[in-house]
């Protein structure tokens, strides 16, 4: 589709351009060609007597598991002490496993270090933003700034590098575990020299950075950057200065960026000829990293993902795979993890239920995965994560999420032997863009609204391309948009001037833009752009806006306002002031709340032509269903003619195509196909023809035609 599913050399975080990504590499299973969807799960034999591992064995074989990501935890089994190390245990497992056809994803083992090193070296614990102590006792109680504990940690990856390097049965390695789970804000004194470090790096001078933080505010200007503080807690109102908050942010996402490709360096070192990967948390819910950044370091993507349960759970989870898709670059990437049934972690955490188990694991194929991992093989007796499911639970192998685990696992040989692997996801005609940095700036405490969220804003106009019968991708910032006829900017207020600039040539070239009401409004630095709104895209636009009318809970105060075409806005107003003549206003606010606003008549959504293209300029937040509604009258594409409630995507291969057929309702649906090999089929019911089908709910359909 464009270069940005190939070989990125998009712009970092920082605004910088980003190096060569590394080589896509993946890593082989032990069939006879290596090849194969990846299937299996973290396993922890250490948390069990030795007696248990043949039966451990034995019941990933009878369930089609053919990997496992080992040792992710299991440091202090690895060295007891400081000056001892035992690798027996882990030699006579990894033995077994290969033994018996199951590839080895072999960990680092640092993500949780044993506490003889934090009782000789409490100095590597990062500290909160109020000044307490992270303590041991969890995973990720360390700085990765923290020269001590890196040291450390790169001799547990040389070694273990050094042992299993050129083991047949290791064919991946496993980069440490979920970067930043809790460690991710560390405001420890290695820390702030880091970060001093790294805003003199960024900024070259310190009239620079002071510049950028706009220092004059508040009479925080820095003479040096030995004086640069860490925005940690300053008191009740959390009114952090926005350019050293986005910083900090930008720089903790490469602090462990660092630690983590000094790790992967390690490893490399002793061991190069097999891939190494990290897994991310891509989910709508957090955003962690400037994953699409961290992209460039791995040799194949991973993700954890973790559903999210009520009506939004399948559209979150496409949401969710459509970046993680993009960030591979349209390879085939690796689900690390995902839960077979309920978490232990959430306030409620609520089961699947029939049909969830197959349906998510496959949708996850369905979206570009090569590999349905889960945490974890075996459900833990104690600790922390004892009530987390995991494949074989505490019922055993005479229990319905076993048997589930075993029909995916044979679902999954279907799918292998009809060649799916290595085959791509299509990318769609509109996209929606995602940028870390967005997502980091709507969380500060010092926006007209707190309400903001790029992340979930994006979401909401994912679902809403879905309930319009069309899929959108959503794909970073950074990515190439060639191939696109529409993009869509939901909530991205921050936008540099080469990205202003994109966007004008992407319009003037013929492509259709969406820009939305709280983007453009301030520079990669948080400057306010100067004039009236939306910044630099206003004469891109056809409008100026001088006022931001935000809604909400206020006595007395209308806390919704309503459009003329029927649409209505419950956050966000924006108090477009002028319009150029050649734009045109498809919408005004109308109404007694519009005018208890002084806002009646006032425009809210207006069409510009601009070269060969057109923008749409939307004033104010849209809930979904007006969302959905606008997008029938503003996306010029066709829908895609199976309905609204049946998510279809395509994955194509050498010689065969490959389609998928999802109900995303709670009532069946019906769906015709044409003359093509059934391969799988969940919640599915035949109907008049033979080509007809009824998909029930939690139901899917995969199909495979021959090129």
């Amino acid at each position: 589709m464009s270069l940005s599913r190939t070989e990125s050399l998009g712009h970092g975080h920082n605004g910088t351009v980003a190096t060569q990504r590394r080589p896509f590499r993946w890593p082989a299973l032990l069939t006879d060609n290596g090849k194969g969807i990846a299937y299996g799960g973290d396993y922890n034999p250490d948390q069990w007597p030795e007696e248990v591992w043949a039966d451990d064995i034995r019941l990933m074989t009878r369930a089609g598991v053919n990997t496992v990501a080992l040792a992710i935890f299991s440091w202090d089994r690895i060295q007891p002490a400081e000056d001892r190390w035992d690798f027996g245990w882990l030699d006579r497992v990894i033995d077994m496993l290969g033994s018996a056809g199951i590839a080895v994803d072999l960990a680092t083992a640092t993500a949780a270090a044993p506490l003889w090193l934090y009782a000789e070296h409490p100095e590597v614990l990062p500290v909160e933003r109020n000044g307490d102590v992270v303590n041991p006792g969890s995973r990720q109680s360390w700085s990765p700034t923290s020269p001590v504990f890196r040291r450390y940690a790169v001799e547990l990856c040389t070694r273990l590098a050094s042992r299993y390097g050129s083991n047949p049965f290791v064919t991946a390695w496993h980069v440490n575990n979920e970067y930043g789970w809790n460690n991710r804000y560390d405001y420890s004194s290695d820390s702030q020299r880091a970060f001093q470090r790294w805003c003199e790096r960024r900024y070259s001078t310190i009239g620079a950075l002071n510049d950028a933080w706009g220092t004059s505010f508040w009479s925080q200007e820095i003479s040096r950057f030995a004086d640069v503080t860490l925005p940690r807690h300053m008191g009740g109102d959390n009114m952090v200065n926005p350019g050293q908050q986005l910083d900090f942010e930008r720089f903790g996402s490469d602090a462990l960026k660092e630690f983590y490709k000094a790790e992967r360096d390690a490893v490399e070192s002793v061991c190069p000829d097999k891939p190494l990967t990290t897994n991310f948390m891509i989910s709508t819910d957090q955003c962690a990293m400037d994953y699409a950044d961290w992209s460039d370091e791995v040799d194949f993507v991973s993700n954890d993902h973790y559903f999210t349960p009520g009506e939004s759970h399948m559209d979150e989870l496409l949401c969710s795979d459509s970046l993680v898709d993009s960030i591979a670059l349209g390879k085939p990437w690796y689900l690390m993890e995902n839960s077979t049934s309920a978490v232990q972690w959430k306030p409620v955490n609520s089961r699947k239920r029939s049909g969830e188990l197959m349906r998510d694991a496959l949708a996850h194929v369905a979206m570009g995965a090569d590999a349905i991992n889960f945490f974890q093989w075996r459900q833990s007796r104690f600790g922390a994560e004892a009530f987390h499911s995991s494949m074989l639970p505490h019922a055993g192998e005479d229990s319905k999420i076993f048997r589930d685990v075993c029909a995916l696992g044979e679902t999954l040989k279907v799918l292998s032997s009809a060649g799916l692997q290595g085959s791509e996801l299509v990318p769609s005609r509109s996209a929606i863009l995602f940028d870390a940095d967005c997502e980091w700036a709507t969380r500060s405490a010092t926006l007209p609204s707190t309400r903001l969220s790029h992340w979930h804003d994006a979401r909401t106009w994912y679902r809403a391309f879905l309930d319009s019968s069309r899929r959108a991708d959503l794909i970073p910032l950074r990515a190439d948009w060639t191939g696109y006829d529409t993009i869509v900017l939901p909530t991205m207020l921050l936008l540099s001037s080469a990205d202003a600039d994109r966007v004008r040539r992407f319009v003037h070239d013929g492509g259709h833009v969406i820009v939305g009401y709280a983007t453009g409004i301030a520079d990669e630095r948080f400057h306010v752009a100067l004039g009236g709104y939306p910044g630099m895209l206003r004469s891109l636009l056809g409008i100026r806006s001088e006022e931001f009318n935000v809604l909400g809970d206020v006595d007395g105060e209308p806390s919704r306002i309503y459009l003329s075409n029927g649409f209505s806005a419950a956050l966000w107003a924006n108090v477009v002031t002028s319009v150029d003549d050649r734009a045109d206003v498809l919408a005004t606010y109308h109404g007694p709340e519009a005018v208890r606003w002084d806002l009646e008549g006032v425009p809210a959504i207006v069409r510009n032509t601009y070269g060969r293209g057109a923008t749409y300029y939307i004033g104010c937040d849209l809930g979904r269903d007006d969302i959905s509604r606008f997008i029938d009258q503003a996306v010029d594409r066709d829908p895609c003619g199976r309905g609204a409630n049946i998510v279809h995507t395509v994955r194509t291969g050498r010689d065969a195509v490959f389609d998928f057929y999802f109900n995303r309702c709670s009532e069946p649906v019906s769906l015709r196909i044409g003359n093509v090999e059934l391969l799988a089929k969940g919640r599915v019911e035949s109907g008049l023809g033979s080509d007809d089908y009824r998909i029930g709910e939690n139901g899917y359909l995969i199909t495979r035609s021959t090129r």
